[in-house]
């Protein structure tokens, strides 16, 4: 019991870790995207700067010169950026040993799409991490000379074939998460490997009193922007897996995939207005279309016709409705092993969200989740780890659509 409290603690103090940094991480990369697209650069600078910018903040104001390549000579302070995303990432896959890995039984492996040992998800999972950095350079390195738009299409034909692999070996759940995983260890990869290299290699020519090549500066621009544009795919991708209409149905590698389309597409408006192109509001449009269409395909397939006949009409109480009977049997063996006062399933310690589903009127109260994650979705049991049985789930579905 004691390491079961003390590994609860420490995945919360770990997740709590990763919020903080990633939020320090994700300011500072939009703050200096903004800042970068707004520079004015229509004026002679006397410092050799390529452009500059006035700011006003926290009552005060502050008078901000970009170096195209470098100054003339290295300043005494220089403020690096690079833990923010160091620790998002480390932190990030703490989190996912502590969570999937250690988990694996339960928010890993899903026997339904493949059969896998623990040590094989979990191999798996990290080599695709590793993978996607890979693939990745190779493919910025190898297009260099290209459009962005180029790299950015071939990028998002990568990220399509992995959702479809993430789906074709996880659960819902892992799936979607590992993407975000994978995208996310892109743009630390990006950091670490790259843009931090190159600015240190700039700083080594100007300490020897040499002239830094820019080429240095426009791959690291380049990274940069990649992370700029992969961010909120990221953030959506992390929440999924709050939302089992998101993961829980047999269309997420493509939900998944849209999602990119649907952060380019808002990161396009602002980045057009940081940089006074104008304000694309087309994308805000674009963007509503794409999540509705996410909506669409999240839409659970109405029931069999013969099961559309039993419904009845709408009932005062979900515990009074017909069908419930036959459900709380449902709950009780599928789900109350773990939603009850003492859970039964090893390494979980209390009901998890503090739901208890060991009692008719609990399992009344909470009618709206049981329905949204064990009926319209295979959300819950996770990995299916009670082995629910498709006509229970219809069963749940006919109860709670009837009463409704």
């Amino acid at each position: 019991m004691d390491a079961t409290l003390i590994a609860v603690w420490a995945e919360f103090a770990v997740r709590w870790l990763h919020v903080i940094t990633a939020i320090a991480w994700i300011g500072s990369s939009f703050y200096f995207i903004a800042l970068d697209l707004g520079l004015r650069r229509d004026r002679a600078l006397g410092s050799g700067a390529d452009g500059e910018e006035w700011q006003v903040h926290g009552g005060g104001f502050y008078h901000i010169q970009k170096y195209l390549v470098a100054p003339a000579s290295l300043p005494e302070h220089l403020t690096w950026f690079k833990w923010e995303s160091y620790w998002t990432w480390i932190s990030g896959f703490l989190l996912l040993t502590l969570v999937y890995w250690h988990g694996a039984e339960l928010f890993l492996i899903d026997p339904a799409v493949m059969e896998l040992s623990v040590w094989q998800a979990v191999a798996i999972s990290a080599a695709s991490l590793a993978f996607g950095w890979i693939v990745y350079d190779l493919l910025c390195k190898a297009l260099l000379k290209y459009d962005m738009m180029v790299l950015m299409a071939v990028l998002f034909v990568v990220i399509l074939a992995m959702a479809l692999f993430y789906t074709s070996v996880f659960s819902g759940r892992a799936a979607l998460l590992h993407l975000g995983a994978f995208t996310a260890s892109i743009m630390t990869g990006n950091v670490f490997f790259v843009i931090i290299p190159n600015q240190k290699i700039v700083v080594a020519d100007l300490k020897a009193g040499q002239k830094p090549d820019p080429k240095f500066g426009k791959i690291a621009k380049q990274r940069s922007t990649h992370n700029n544009y992969l961010t909120l795919p990221v953030i959506f991708l992390m929440l999924s897996t709050h939302y089992p209409l998101a993961f829980g149905g047999e269309n997420a590698w493509l939900i998944a995939a849209l999602v990119f389309l649907m952060g380019v597409s808002i990161r396009h408006f602002f980045n057009s207005m940081h940089a006074r192109k104008g304000r694309p509001w087309w994308t805000w449009g674009l963007t509503a279309a794409i999540f509705a269409t996410i909506v669409w395909l999240s839409w659970p397939p109405p029931l069999p016709p013969e099961e559309e006949a039993a419904l009845t009409p709408a009932a005062t109480h979900f515990a009074t409705a017909p069908g419930f009977e036959e459900v709380q049997d449902i709950v009780l063996v599928r789900c109350s092993m773990c939603h009850s006062a003492e859970p039964g399933w090893n390494g979980i310690i209390a009901p998890p969200r503090g739901v208890r589903l060991d009692s008719p009127g609990q399992i009344a109260a909470h009618a709206r989740e049981i329905w949204m994650q064990a009926g319209l979705t295979h959300a819950m049991p996770p990995a299916n780890a009670s082995y629910m049985e498709p006509e229970e789930r219809i069963a749940i579905r006919r109860w709670f659509e009837g009463a409704s």
